[in-house]
């Protein structure tokens, strides 16, 4: 076993920051360590944190790390802050609401910056929360960048979505068809002390009414929303057992600043949790879970290696495409083409792409 990962399974503090550097570098002997980490994975609670920027999830965060504490469990967070296009630099400030747990032994505090990186989080999300699953901890909590309405990469991430809120966040209309409610096991609806609270509230109720109404029509939900998830969960159990259903996201009001509501949403979070890990039906979630995960570390393993291999090759492409030599999606083809075999290269390195339109 690499030296490191026997340190961080050993909870060693700085062996567990070393790779978690490794990993989000994709540095050293990053893969090792983590083939060795696996194995010894699988015990924590994934715990996804989203929502729009002003939401209240770091301080929120936060709340829920002192409620974790409170029952002796050991926390990790993994804190994604945006990266900036311009410069390339992040502030990674998540954490500074966070200040109170950083002299508490069983509380590890990771802050990534998502590197250009779409989903609200960064690539190496996913490697790191494995990391700090390998040293002990009992939550990981995830908490996502300031994400818009299509940004769902935590569905694939966490075996439970937080989705915080705000009153102010629009109308019905506006509950309804944004994708990053949808994508919600539970909600907080937080700064819950303003005007509009009991409107979002109820915005929220008749849009998980909608969606769950849809989902049973259909028959067949499609997508990345909860209720999809939990539709094709059902249909996925064995027998497809009525008695067990598909998971109804809750609500909780809180107001993170005052702590209040938050023992309330904890409670909330752990009726997701038992639900499932509990049925044959949190079951298939979890399968599926597993397997869009694949689908990504496929996706992402494969783009790796074909530039890699590809080189000047791909260069080249671009060049003739820009040149209006060849279309873009017959280029792709013939890239792909060079990738399966080494004979679609010229002696110089390059795809002989041909001349185009």
């Amino acid at each position: 076993m690499h030296p490191i990962a026997e340190k961080v399974l050993a909870r060693d503090t700085r062996a567990t920051a070393r790779a978690c550097r490794l990993a989000d570098d994709r540095a050293g002997d990053h893969a090792a360590i983590l083939k060795d980490l696996f194995p010894h994975t699988g015990r924590a609670w994934v715990l996804g944190v989203t929502g729009n920027p002003g939401a209240g999830k770091s301080t929120l965060t936060d709340r829920l790390i002192s409620v974790f504490r409170k029952q002796d469990r050991r926390v990790a967070v993994v804190a994604i802050d945006p990266t900036s296009p311009f410069t390339g630099g992040a502030i990674l400030g998540d954490r500074i609401r966070m200040q109170a747990h950083f002299g508490d032994p069983d509380v590890f505090i990771r802050s990534l910056a998502t590197r250009g990186a779409l989903g609200g989080l960064s690539r190496s999300a996913v490697d790191i929360a494995r990391v700090l699953d390998a040293w002990g901890a009992d939550v990981v909590l995830v908490e996502t960048v300031g994400v818009g309405q299509d940004e769902l990469e935590i569905t694939r991430m966490a075996h439970t979505t937080l989705v915080v809120v705000a009153p102010g966040m629009g109308d019905e209309v506006q509950a309804i068809k944004a994708g990053i409610l949808e994508c919600a096991d539970v909600f907080a609806v937080n700064k819950a002390d303003r005007d509009g609270a009991d409107a979002a509230v109820r915005d929220l109720e008749l849009m998980i009414a909608l969606g769950g109404e849809v989902a049973s029509a259909s028959g067949r939900a499609r997508g990345h929303s909860a209720a999809a998830h939990h539709a094709r969960a059902v249909a996925a159990a064995p027998g497809g057992s009525p008695t067990e259903g598909p998971w109804e996201p809750a609500i909780a009001r809180t107001v993170a600043t005052r702590n209040e509501g938050v023992a309330a949403l904890v409670d909330r979070l752990e009726g997701h949790r038992a639900w499932l890990f509990g049925t044959e039906a949190g079951a298939a979630r979890r399968e599926e879970r597993l397997r869009e995960a694949m689908h990504v570390q496929l996706r992402d393993a494969l783009t790796d290696a074909a530039v890699a291999v590809l080189g000047p090759a791909l260069d080249a492409a671009v060049h003739a495409v820009a040149r209006r030599e060849i279309d873009p999606y017959t280029a792709s083809e013939r890239l792909v083409e060079a990738f399966r075999s080494t004979g679609a290269f010229t002696p110089g390195g390059a795809v002989a792409v041909g001349d185009g339109p």
